[in-house]
């Protein structure tokens, strides 16, 4: 590989994008590409084509390829025929390797500042060189990104899997060959004959004892992770001076976060503590095991029928208060098939997370292996048979 050693800045200009403009037209056939990625149409382009654009603000460092001429936005920089003399998919190869997304001279609003761009050190081949290095990376950097989309697509049908496996067991059990009848319920359609159907008055009392000082763990609720302590939630939370007055909720008990219960932000507790005095706490009859109301009030179906027991004029205000609630029917399978089907739910989920973990692993080892051959490839450690 025939190359120099020189600095960005010999290479390549960073031009600024513009800010969108309010005033002409939005939606155009012209795709507009911000920091991130493409996000919007306008009307006209602001890039030759075709054009590499590098995240200056927000997601900085990050670089994108058009192959048409696009609009950049104001927190990004163009690089395209204007702007350089040198083979741009080479170029969009080699700005990938030089990791501008590390480091930022600016604390309050972090970036990528050009000046300190433009003094890396790259490698500079000969046009020949570049034009088999772009060739090449194209090659093999579509094979590893194949194998990572299959890998993703992977991940999400065991996301689908892992949603469907709850809400199959807790709305029709285990027993395939079990006769059915008709719940009369439209959410819940058939269920198994000798499961019952009981509204949830007759399931749940409402529990609203308070707290005196506040000293007890304090629980979130998540229509992700349920009901979970604080103190795992690796997040900036707002908190109370304080939090005496609070909910107590005990081991068990079905915990609903009543303005986001139609997201289906709710779960039963594993632990006592307390909750926001905006949450609902209701604890389940021994007719129900809480690990079964977990894994029923959490699957998608369940959030859109209380939905309709919710009381707000827009869908995102929606609340669901004690009267709503208590409306709801519930399938109510025996106790010990109860424990069968959470017990199926556990096993089958964990088997499902290990084959998620193991998939996760592979993709980020092969987004690290993707990394490393850019990086060789434009530094010239890897032998190019083209480049020969």
């Amino acid at each position: 590989m025939s190359a120099v050693q020189t600095r960005l800045k010999y290479v390549t200009r960073f031009a600024y994008g513009e800010a969108l403009p309010t005033d002409e037209v939005q939606d155009g056939p012209i795709p507009v590409y911000g920091s991130n990625g493409r996000f919007a149409k306008f009307s006209r382009a602001n890039t030759g084509s075709p054009a590499i654009i590098v995240g200056r603000k927000g997601s900085y460092g990050k670089v994108n390829w058009s192959n048409e001429a696009c609009f950049a936005s104001d927190t990004t920089f163009v690089v395209d025929e204007r702007t350089t003399s040198h083979h741009l998919r080479w170029l969009y190869w080699l700005l990938q390797a030089l990791d501008l997304d590390k480091g930022s001279d600016e604390a309050a609003v972090p970036g990528l500042n050009r000046d300190d761009a433009y003094e890396r050190e790259v490698l500079l081949p000969d046009c020949e060189t570049q034009e088999a290095v772009a060739s090449f990376l194209d090659f093999e950097v579509q094979a590893v990104d194949s194998l990572i989309e299959a890998k993703q697509k992977l991940l999400d049908l065991l996301t689908e899997k892992r949603r469907m496996l709850a809400a199959e067991a807790v709305m029709r059990g285990l027993d395939r060959s079990a006769p059915l009848r008709s719940s009369g319920i439209d959410w819940l359609g058939d269920i198994p004959a000798r499961w019952e159907i009981e509204r949830s008055r007759w399931l749940f009392t409402e529990r609203d004892e308070r707290s005196e000082t506040g000293e007890e763990e304090m629980l979130t609720v998540s229509h992700i992770t349920g009901v979970t302590p604080r103190s795992e939630k690796d997040v900036n939370m707002f908190e109370a001076e304080t939090t005496a007055g609070y909910k107590l909720c005990f081991t068990g008990d079905l915990v609903i976060n009543t303005l986001w219960a139609w997201m289906g932000a709710m779960g039963t507790a594993s632990v006592d503590g307390i909750v926001s005095p905006a949450y609902n706490v209701y604890t389940p009859c021994p007719r129900l095991l809480p690990s079964y109301v977990d894994a029923l009030v959490r699957i998608p179906v369940f959030a859109q029928e209380v939905t309709r027991y919710s009381k707000g004029v827009w869908s995102s205000r929606l609340r669901l208060y004690p009267e709503g609630f208590f409306e709801t029917f519930w399938p109510v399978p025996p106790l010990d098939e109860q424990e069968e089907i959470v017990a199926h739910i556990a096993e089958e989920r964990t088997k499902i997370d290990k084959l998620a973990t193991a998939t996760e692993r592979s993709i980020t080892l092969l987004k690290e292996r993707r990394s490393a051959l850019i990086a060789a490839t434009v530094t010239g450690q890897i032998d190019i048979p083209e480049a020969a």
